[in-house]
């Protein structure tokens, strides 16, 4: 039903289902969770990602790595995560499972800093995060969505431009919302001219985010 109604309009891409984990004292996530358990998490986003998709519209299972065991909104500044990583593991458990039984077309990003994960950059801008756990370890082969970079919580790491540019380089293949446009992409074309970006990275971003057009 949701298919057929988002397609009716015109609307080829759905920022959903939501993969984190349910928490009492989470700030942001609300009802928009399934569930506490990863299994039940995974089931529950398997069918609304299979559902949409069948349907013409390509599912987005969000927020990478797992934004269940904040306490912090990062529409107003950063979480940490400060969990060793046998803790994580659930968090990440459910967007195992879901990528076992289902094939999302994107995953977006959460605008967090896990320090069991990477110590030095929020997941957003983690190669170790992007590239090593999520495209490596769980072999996840799709686009991947920033969250919005317009959040205060991934702003208040440093200049919009070179968050844009350190995005695309951990692994990022679409960078949501940037607050200057013009600034973000006159920063990517530099960087990939002086070589931080090169452009075989650029290349798969657009295959991969080609689906979602």
């Amino acid at each position: 039903m949701a298919a057929a109604e988002l397609a009716a309009v015109g609307v080829t891409t759905n920022f959903a289902p939501v993969v984190d984990l349910g928490g009492a004292a989470n700030p942001v996530l609300g009802d928009r969770t399934f569930a506490d358990e990863p299994a039940a998490v995974a089931e529950q986003a398997g069918h609304a990602v299979r559902g949409l998709q069948a349907g013409g519209v390509a599912a987005v299972a969000k927020h990478f790595p797992g934004h269940g065991a904040t306490t912090v909104d990062s529409h107003t500044d950063l979480p940490v995560v400060d969990l060793p990583r046998r803790l994580l593991e659930p968090h990440l458990q459910a967007f195992r499972r879901l990528l076992a039984t289902a094939s999302p077309a994107a995953i977006m990003t959460a605008h967090l800093l896990v320090p069991a994960l990477d110590p030095a950059a929020p997941a957003t801008l983690s190669h170790a995060v992007l590239t090593g756990l999520l495209r490596a370890e769980l072999g996840y082969a799709g686009a991947v969505l920033t969250d919005s970079l317009s959040m205060a919580g991934i702003r208040t790491w440093g200049d919009d431009a070179e968050v844009a540019v350190a995005a695309l380089a951990a692994g990022a293949d679409v960078l949501l919302t940037p607050p200057d446009l013009p600034r973000a992409v006159a920063a990517v074309c530099r960087a990939v001219r002086d070589g931080r970006v090169p452009m075989e990275r650029l290349d798969a971003a657009l295959r991969r985010a080609a689906p979602l057009t």
